[in-house]
């Protein structure tokens, strides 16, 4: 039996505190992601495992004029030998690379099932096949001369590139995204015609300004086209932080029917928007009343991009329409715009317009140096054996006698001629026929060839100047290669401010809005006169019985503090049980409902605290534009009542009862408030307003209303303990 002694003190075991340990190991997990996974390189614009498919799909010679191979094969060499992680991710960075509404220059020529912009999933890589496009050799040109720099792969088996040539600005061409460790990155598509012409004004004018180059590169040119509302002052400021956001809209035109009757169909989406959850989420908007000016969607897509959207009324502005679904829909999108890429050093920089440019260009005269030098050396090698060969044909006959005679004609051949050893070799490794007088022509034209361009090379590595304008001179031949016009309209944005709002539409009629205690609310139809008839869940009952009209906004308060706002056209139909409320508004579990109304221009609310402190707030503040609602009283919130009225009543958990007058009560957005009652123990149990000239009233144990007619007796100062309320009071409500 082997027996295992424990490893020395010092060995495996480290004494550490679990604090630092923990720190340390994470630090190190964040720096991994940051530079080897989520962030793209600002030179070549990859990110590791799309250079690596790039690399592994060259070395496989799958260029264009090539047959396409299967994508499994691509996988499995990417994963073997550059990328080590899962062929689910090589596959899906590799789909990308194929998509042409993903990428403005697809880099891979796929052949098969690659997923569609309805947000259908590629076929399984068994089933595609795929090779390089122009646009992928243009990046990868030249990568065989020692351009840049190589690195061992994670098996120390080969070796990849660190970056590639990039022929081209492919970060800002193509775009990227990525989330690391604390930092992300949201870099929008462009055009490379643009962005090749604002290289061009950089090397002219190194001092040109970012509204110079903003004239140039006006936006954003995305695959799938649209509309970029964001305004020319956003876009610029966007470029000039490297953070920022672009609003970007379906682009849509009218279609007349005749007699008056017309629709909308949609014909570019949005950039990463899915056509069919587009589609789903327009019909739920229309199921559930939400988006009151839309009557039918439906997808008439073949090749294009077909939607139609038909109006529920032919009086309505198409405009408006639009102008509405832009609000409620992925019809509108905002792109994040947050350029935060690995410098030439490989740290995390959030980059401008102008610095990722000129990271571009500084890393093609880097390129272009290296293969300047890298040719050098091979022209030189290349004349050095051809002036051998020039001697021998000086000497032809001498050579030829050496060769046949001498014991050892190669150090002959060096002490006769001096000859070096390289050219002592290739001279006896030459055929016999190439020695002919057509080859020693052949042999002196490409001697003269390649001193001609040894000479040019050596002035092009010596020279800025000649340099920059050789870089001039390729991205122009790439621009021609690569041109296409622009597909995403740069536009300010539509000023929806004159155009009738979307509740104009709304046809106004009564209804009687029902909340009940589980709260589950709908609405009826007219006027509700006998409320015992209606229905509800087991266990469930009213809690709100609330007259509105289908144009009405409702103000529902929590017990939380917050105020929700809720159109009144968007409820569920009288006759089931409605729906939760709490899928309406992002009302919490724990938080219950205070009261339920119908907002009025210009009315008041006062809202109270459980502690019994409260204020009087102006409804048309308290309307809410989210699901999140806004947050009104700092505190438990125990009522909020319509200001109806000159003078306030409060009663406590100890039923002593205060009167005050109302103008005793700031009028705030949102706060604590003042205090309205003091309590040794317990709080504020109900609250009223009411008009001294009628008196308030109250609720007895029996539900029954009941007259206060000596109410006088308990006026007193705000925040006052009050006294004994009459018997049998309880609330006010």
């Amino acid at each position: 039996m082997t027996v295992h002694t424990p490893p020395p003190e010092g060995g495996r075991i480290i004494d550490e505190p679990m604090s630092e340990a923990l720190s340390r190991r994470y630090l190190a997990y964040a720096l991994s992601t940051i530079t080897n996974r989520a962030l793209p390189d600002v030179r070549d614009g990859f990110k590791p495992v799309h250079r690596r498919i790039m690399y592994a799909m060259h070395q496989m010679r799958l260029n264009p004029q090539a047959a396409a191979r299967k994508c499994a094969k691509v996988v499995g060499e990417v994963m073997g030998g550059y990328h080590p992680h899962g062929d689910a991710s090589i596959y899906d960075a590799l789909v990308r690379l194929a998509q042409d509404f993903s990428q403005r220059y697809p880099l891979v020529d796929g052949q098969g099932n690659f997923g569609n912009i309805d947000g259908d999933n590629a076929a399984a890589m068994r089933y595609t096949e795929c090779k390089l496009t122009p646009a992928a050799v243009l990046l990868m040109e030249g990568i065989d001369q020692d351009p840049v720099d190589f690195r061992p792969t994670y098996d120390d088996q080969d070796e990849e590139p660190v970056v590639l040539p990039a022929g081209f600005p492919n970060l800002l061409a193509n775009g990227s995204s990525g989330i690391a460790v604390g930092m992300a990155t949201s870099i929008p598509p462009h055009n490379v015609g643009e962005l090749i012409d604002a290289c061009g004004l950089l090397l002219e004018r190194p001092e040109a300004s970012m509204e110079d180059l903003a004239r140039i590169v006006p936006g954003p040119d995305f695959p799938t086209g649209g509309v970029a509302v964001e305004g020319h002052a956003a876009i610029l400021e966007a470029y000039e932080t490297g953070r920022g956001g672009v609003r970007l809209r379906a682009r849509w035109e009218t279609e007349e029917l005749g007699r008056g009757v017309w629709r909308i169909v949609v014909t570019e989406m949005p950039y990463q928007v899915q056509k069919s959850k587009l589609i789903a989420d327009l019909a739920d908007l229309i199921e559930t009343r939400k988006a009151p000016l839309l009557g039918d969607v439906r997808d008439e897509s073949a090749e294009d991009i077909r939607l139609v959207l038909e109006p529920k009324s032919r009086a309505i502005e198409p405009g408006v329409l639009m102008e509405s679904l832009f609000k409620l829909s992925d019809l509108e999108v905002r792109f994040p715009v947050n350029m935060n890429v690995l410098d030439a050093a490989g740290t995390p920089r959030v980059m401008g317009l102008k610095a990722c440019l000129q990271a571009f260009l500084d890393h093609r005269r880097e390129v272009l140096v290296r293969r300047a030098g890298w040719r050098i050396d091979r022209v030189e090698k290349r004349l050095h054996l051809l002036e051998g060969l020039r001697i021998v044909f000086l000497n032809l006959d001498e050579v030829i006698r050496i060769v046949r005679e001498e014991e050892q004609p190669k150090a002959v051949l060096i002490a006769r001629f001096g000859l070096t050893e390289a050219q002592a070799d290739f001279i006896l490794d030459t055929r016999l026929r190439q020695l002919a007088r057509i080859e020693e022509m052949t042999i002196e034209n490409e001697y003269k060839a390649l001193s001609n361009e040894l000479e040019t090379l050596k002035s092009l590595s010596s020279s800025p100047a000649k340099q920059w304008r050789q870089i001039g001179k390729d991205l122009e031949a790439v621009r021609k290669a690569l041109v296409s016009p622009r597909r995403t309209t740069i536009s300010e944005a539509v000023d929806s401010s004159a155009l009738a709002p979307a509740e104009a539409f709304i046809p106004r009629e009564a209804i009687t809005v029902i909340l009940s205690g589980r709260g589950w609310i709908r609405a009826a139809r007219g006027k509700v006169d006998d409320p015992s008839e209606l229905k509800f869940k087991e266990g469930d009952s009213l809690a709100f019985l609330v007259p509105a009209f289908t144009t009405d906004k409702l103000l529902l308060a929590a017990s939380d503090g917050r105020i929700f706002t809720i159109g009144a056209d968007r409820l569920a139909s009288g006759r089931g049980h409605g729906e939760p409320v709490r899928l309406m508004i992002g009302l919490d579990e724990g938080a219950g409902i205070v009261n339920l109304l119908a907002h009025q221009p210009g009315g008041r609310l006062l809202v109270a605290s459980k502690a019994g402190y409260g204020f009087i707030a102006p409804e048309d503040g308290l309307l809410a534009q989210k699901r999140g609602g806004k947050q009104v009283l700092n505190g438990e919130m125990r009522a909020a009542i319509r200001v109806a009225g000159d003078h306030v009543a409060t009663i406590g958990d100890n039923l002593k009862a205060l009167i005050f007058p109302l103008a005793d009560l700031p009028e705030m957005a949102r706060g604590k408030g003042v205090r309205l009652q003091s309590y040794r123990q317990g709080g504020l149990a109900d609250v009223t307003v009411f008009d001294g000239a009628r008196g308030p009233e109250w609720v007895d144990g029996g539900g029954r209303r009941r007259n206060w007619p000596d109410w006088k007796d308990w006026l007193g100062k705000r925040a006052g303990a009050g006294r004994q309320g009459p018997r049998g009071l309880r609330k006010f409500r």
